[in-house]
């Protein structure tokens, strides 16, 4: 346990895990209620993909310069102006919806300006982790964060659930918004020492540039990276799809989603604390290409599954697998990249995380209005699969490159040795 949770013997990492989980369980309260509210203002699937597109596009637009934001100015202080601005935006949902006054409309515009917010806070707050704990935790404090995050989406979706069908979904709004308060509180009450700005000279767009270089020259890191867009468009889009599951197929209502989302979350929550209790890099490839393949596999047999019990027992692997594959992908990447670039080489991984997956959302949301929702989840789902195959099979070549990348950043932070990833 004390190898598991090692990161938080920094005061500063306690202070961002406790504020953290509080804002991430309205998050997810804020995820599953935006989906039935568009569902039941608009009952279309087109619409939902289209409004998982409008909250996520921004991501893959605008992630190059909140990137080389993050390495030009204080990470800390961009930090907590991008949870203010959600907290605004989540305050403005709740009123439209509680006054009884929200068009959908009214949701596409706020999606999409949370996502121009993402676009900034997401590079800002995975560079800010090295920040707090340092080289030596970083990759534990990167699974905690991602197994805080998979704990908020267990309760979250599950308070959702049972708040939607009995009050409606603007109360779900209001405890989201109010849920960022604990984690600015938090962050204001951090001592930062802050880097030095190693990208504070020259032309902005340079800069992103030459993050984008760094990207396309550094063959493990590219491998990663194209492998979680691939995922993201492909696969990924099953998480917009679940109110058609829940609702259409497994007859689960409002309820039932929040049960669905939570037992994906479970499974997310036991595969980051699994990469939480390893203390190397080693093995780490593999790991992920055996996560992707079985994510793939997973979601396959969810696909076809026409029981709530069973489609809900098969969402924990699903989970576990993905969380399995997106925490080790970031480990790996951020063992990598030199300090002066961690901030574009995020942002990049953000436009493949996320940044990708409005495409996914847009074209899984016209698909299974056509063919079916479950068609269209199997088909992304053998995607992934054979992502995962490729993937494997140029594993080998990856490695000695990624060895010596990994021992370079270890000489150059002053450490006496490096673990390998293999």
């Amino acid at each position: 346990m004390r190898m598991t949770l090692r990161a938080l013997r920094h005061r500063n990492f306690q202070l961002f895990f406790s504020g953290q989980l509080a804002s991430l369980i309205g998050t997810w309260m804020q995820t599953i209620a935006q989906s039935w509210l568009v569902y039941r203002l608009t009952a279309s699937s087109l619409l939902l993909g289209a409004v998982g597109f409008a909250g996520q596009i921004p991501v893959f637009l605008i992630a190059p310069i909140g990137g080389a934001t993050a390495d030009r100015h204080n990470r800390h202080r961009l930090v907590i102006a991008t949870q203010v601005t959600s907290m605004l935006l989540a305050f403005v949902l709740a009123a439209l919806t509680l006054s009884g006054t929200v068009q959908v409309w009214h949701i596409f515009v706020l999606a999409a300006l949370l996502g121009v917010v993402n676009s900034f806070d997401i590079p800002a707050r995975q560079s800010f982790l090295v920040d707090m704990v340092g080289k030596e935790d970083l990759m534990n404090a990167i699974a905690l964060n991602s197994a805080m995050f998979n704990g908020a989406r267990i309760i979250g979706p599950a308070i959702a659930g049972i708040l939607v069908a009995s009050i409606g979904e603007g109360w779900c709004f209001f405890v989201n918004a109010v849920s960022y308060i604990a984690v600015i509180v938090g962050l204001l009450m951090m001592r930062v020492e802050a880097p030095r700005k190693l990208a504070a000279h020259g032309p902005r767009l340079q800069h992103i540039v030459e993050g984008f270089r760094f990207v396309k020259r550094t063959g493990p890191i590219l491998a990663l990276l194209l492998l979680l867009g691939l995922v993201s468009v492909a696969a990924m889009p099953y998480t917009v799809l679940m109110p058609v599951f829940a609702d259409r197929i497994l007859h689960g209502g409002a309820r039932g989603l929040g049960v669905l989302m939570g037992a994906t979350g479970i499974g997310a929550l036991l595969g980051a604390l699994t990469l939480a209790s390893r203390s190397g890099l080693r093995g780490l490839g593999l790991w992920i290409a055996l996560s992707c393949g079985g994510f793939g596999i997973f979601l396959i047999l969810f696909s076809w599954s026409r029981s709530f019990w069973l489609s809900t027992a098969l969402l924990v692997p699903v989970g576990f697998c993905m969380m399995l594959e997106l925490s080790a992908s970031n480990t790996l990447i951020q063992a990598i990249v030199p300090d002066e670039l961690r901030g574009r080489v995020m942002a990049v991984y953000s436009m493949m995380l996320m940044g990708m997956a409005p495409f996914g959302a847009l074209v899984a949301g016209a698909l299974a209005d056509r063919i079916g929702a479950p068609v269209t989840v199997a088909l992304g789902a053998i995607t992934s699969v054979g992502g995962a195959i490729l993937f494997g099979m140029r594993l080998p070549s990856f490695r000695v490159e990624a060895r010596q990348l990994i021992r370079a950043q270890a000489a150059a932070a002053g450490e006496p040795s490096a673990q390998g990833a293999d």
